[in-house]
């Protein structure tokens, strides 16, 4: 498997600008339109329980686990970028990731930041 594999984020063609800080340099908010967010619940597949409970025995990275994981992420995030195109956003400040184990079942991943309007300051 290659780096891009384990990588996510943002393509630089995105009409979204999606940041993790309060402003952009050389732009303005010019309207903040709100909260969004992009969710997603994965289940876990008995096959990579089992290999991960393995290979936790001897030590070692989870790479299926890891897949797994950076591809929901993505998902969530596409689906953050959905919201904040659909509201009429061209940017997303102070996006942040939330993981949380769903009733034992599988992983809950959100993706959330504030959409807003930006223009070139």
């Amino acid at each position: 498997m290659g780096i891009e594999e384990y990588g996510g984020g943002q393509g630089p063609h995105s009409d979204v600008l999606v940041v993790t800080t309060n402003d952009v340099p050389g732009y303005r908010v010019q309207h903040v339109i709100g909260e969004v967010f992009g969710l997603t619940v994965r289940s876990r597949h008995l096959g990579s329980q089992i290999g991960a409970g393995l290979k936790s025995m001897i030590g070692g990275e989870l790479k299926g686990l890891t897949k797994t994981l950076v591809e929901t992420r993505n998902q969530a995030m596409e689906r953050l970028v959905e919201q904040a195109r659909v509201r009429g956003g061209n940017g997303i400040l102070m996006m942040r990731f939330d993981v949380t184990e769903a009733a034992d079942v599988g992983t809950e991943v959100c993706a959330y930041g504030t959409a807003v309007v930006l223009v070139k300051a």
